[in-house]
């Protein structure tokens, strides 16, 4: 027997995110009762990981679903809410949500003014579209911006997905976002470039000598915050941060690489951060500015 208050869910794209959560929702027993999917790698994500839904256009969708979840590119969204309001497919009483980071609610105005009700549900996770996202779902929290009548149904979702809800104000999505992005895409690109820096040198493999010490630095971080910072930048070592700059623009000139800009930038931030600590003095800042410019520091007598 079906739980009381289950809707009838639409999915639209089939992308990483929205198979699964589309499962996350089955598993909390709404009924999925479409999906669109276009490429042959979407039409098989949701024959895994809903099997037995039917593929339907979306405009089919949307015409059968008393909540309907929107998980396609930022920069898709609003041509496809507006292009529906178009087409007068919005019903009024009816759920839509979309999976954005960089928007709140404003983009679903067309929704609105059809007289449903517009959520914004974004996880703050990584996905595969594999299964083992739904176990990923435990730990995870999503940004949710709603109406405050409608924020306890954001948050109700949210909560039968298997995550925590955390409400977003309208006005900073866009930084709640580019936190999250900075976080987590930059890792990606600092993860790659060390690897890559050691695979050069002959490590054979580089995940090895960096998991340790990357999972400990985040856990470190993330429990102390900034009284986990350490190494030469914040030290005010300019001796090293020297010959890394110079290592580093040797290694790019060479390999037509970007690892250089990438260290300078993040160097100066830490070192900002660390003058704001105490922990560098003024002209210490001076010196590691300088010494990120890769150019050995003059010394008396040359």
């Amino acid at each position: 027997m079906a739980k009381p208050g289950r809707l009838g869910v639409g999915i639209v794209g089939a992308g990483k995110v929205g198979a699964v959560l589309g499962a996350a929702l089955r598993a909390a027993e709404h009924a999925v009762v479409g999906v669109s999917a276009v490429s042959e790698e979407s039409r098989e994500r949701a024959e895994n990981l809903l099997p037995g839904v039917p593929i339907l256009e979306i405009q089919d969708i949307v015409e059968r679903s008393e909540l309907v979840l929107l998980a396609v590119p930022d920069d898709a969204l609003g041509e496809l809410v507006t292009g529906l309001a178009t087409l007068g497919a919005w019903q009024p009483g009816q759920l839509v949500a979309h999976t954005s980071g960089r928007y709140g609610v404003g983009i679903l105005n067309p929704v609105r003014a059809a007289g449903a009700i517009p959520l914004a549900l974004h996880p703050a996770m990584t996905f595969t579209g594999m299964s083992l996202d739904l176990t990923r779902l435990m730990d995870c929290t999503f940004g949710v911006t709603a109406d405050a009548a409608m924020l306890p149904i954001a948050q109700a979702l949210v909560v039968e997905m298997g995550a925590e809800p955390v409400a977003i104000a309208e006005a900073d999505r866009t930084l709640y976002h580019a936190a999250l992005a900075h976080s987590s895409n930059h890792m990606v690109t600092l993860v790659a470039q060390a690897s890559q820096l050691l695979r050069e040198i002959g490590v054979e493999s580089p995940e090895s000598m960096l998991g340790p010490l990357l999972r400990a630095t985040l856990e470190n971080a993330l429990a102390s915050g900034e009284s986990a910072l350490t190494g030469p930048v914040a030290r005010g070592d300019v001796g090293t941060v020297t010959a890394h700059a110079q290592a580093l623009k040797e290694y790019d000139a060479g390999a037509g690489g970007d690892v250089l800009a990438a260290y300078q930038a993040m160097a100066r931030a830490t070192a900002r951060r660390a003058g704001n600590r105490g922990l560098l003095r003024p002209e210490q800042l001076t010196d590691i500015d300088a010494a990120l410019d890769a150019e050995p520091k003059a010394t008396e007598g040359n």
